[in-house]
């Protein structure tokens, strides 16, 4: 048996092959990220006679760089493993005087092949992969969006502070379409107060109407914002409600497509409380083959939700922090259910209240409930059955 340790960089790559002894078969070899460069790589294994039937191959989940060559190696039929580098930090120290500094890297993650102590990522469905790669960007437009909310509720604080008291909702619909068109209390008392009325009635399906039109110019007449530079304030507040807009129609689009990849691979996940079709497009992206788990606490550390204890000789803390370590996708989406499924699900419920009875904050005792959502996930996963909540006691 072969073992290829592949150490993954933006342009050139280093591949390392050992025997089941743990021997290098050769000096290590540096291939660039592209298809000359991986058919380099071939060529050196088979010049060893290894093949896709008789070695295992690892790297480690360097940013997105190993996506290429894992997938070109897949397509030829290689046993792949993909690592999480922390998991090669004990390995790197201890071999760290056997290598030079060039080969190092990729000779630890081919040792680490051969003792066979890692969990690994796979990419073996597709999608799960698309799954993934679109949550992810959700993740990333949702951060966009709420950015640029805050920026709106600064520039509004110092031209408009009253305004927040006028809408339940700032970023709702009229609220929304009424800064688009009069972004500073100057435009909205530029219009008759009918106008104005007829506006955000259109714009709220007659919901608001006269009276709400009325407030909006009173507090606007009265506001204390600053009254210089308006012009600047307008076209700031005009563009980034744009920008909003833009981003929330995108995410709508982003959300039915996860929904449809989501009833092609996994439905079962949504029957957990507080997981609806987005949360659970991020939480079987993120996971992949539950199999890779051998049981819930795996997953937990996966997910970063473990509690880390910091203790040093006969010192022990007594503040407990979850550790934050793994998919911090994966720790979101959960923390994400359990707000919901902490005053939803019978069980999580009580769960939840015992923690605050005996005195917990509310987002330690989250962080508790958040453990034991992963262990349902886990479960639910595993045994590929619905969730069944348990009545309460």
């Amino acid at each position: 048996m072969f073992y290829i340790g592949i150490d993954i960089a933006k342009h050139n790559h280093e591949a390392s092959i050992i025997d089941s002894d743990g021997s290098l078969l050769c000096e290590s070899i540096s291939f660039s990220n592209s298809q000359k460069g991986c058919e380099k790589l071939i060529a050196l294994l088979e010049r060893f006679s290894v093949d896709p039937d008789n070695c295992i191959v690892g790297m480690e989940a360097t940013g997105h760089y190993w996506l290429s060559i894992y997938s070109y190696l897949f397509e030829l039929g290689f046993d792949l493993k993909v690592i999480n580098p922390i998991q090669s930090d004990a390995f790197r120290k201890m071999y760290i005087r056997q290598t030079n500094n060039d080969s190092k890297d990729s000779f630890v993650i081919a040792q680490i092949m051969r003792f066979g102590q890692f969990s690994s990522s796979s990419l073996s469905d597709e999608n799960i992969m698309a799954l993934r790669q679109l949550s992810r960007y959700r993740f990333c437009l949702v951060d966009d969006c709420s950015d640029l909310k805050r920026k709106v509720i600064c520039l509004l604080d110092q031209v408009f502070p009253e305004y927040s008291s006028l809408f339940s909702d700032i970023f709702g619909v009229t609220s929304k379409e009424l800064l688009l068109k009069y972004p500073t209390p100057e435009d909205m008392l530029s219009v008759s107060a009918t106008k104005l009325s007829n506006f955000i009635s259109k714009c709220s399906r007659g919901r608001y109407g006269r009276s709400k039109a009325e407030e909006i110019q009173s507090a606007a007449k009265s506001s204390f914002g600053i009254k210089f530079a308006s012009n600047a304030f307008s076209f700031q507040i005009k563009q980034m409600i744009e920008q909003i807009k833009f981003i929330e129609n995108h995410l709508k689009e982003l959300e039915k497509e996860i929904t449809e990849l989501l009833v092609q691979t996994n439905q079962v996940i949504t029957t957990i409380p507080g997981i609806g079709n987005v949360l659970g497009g991020v939480i079987i992206g993120e996971i992949g083959d539950i199999s890779r788990f051998e049981s819930a606490p795996k997953l937990v550390a996966y997910a970063g939700l473990d509690v880390r204890v910091s203790q040093s000789g006969q010192f022990t803390g007594t503040q407990m922090k979850i550790s934050k370590r793994g998919s911090s996708y994966l720790r979101r989406a959960i923390w994400m259910a359990a707000t919901v499924a902490a005053f939803s699900d019978p069980v999580l419920s009580e769960y939840y209240q015992s923690l605050r009875a005996r005195g917990k904050h509310h987002l330690t005792a989250i962080g508790a409930v958040s453990r034991k959502l992963c262990n349902i996930i886990f479960a639910v996963l595993r045994d590929d059955k619905p969730y069944e909540p348990m009545p309460k006691r």
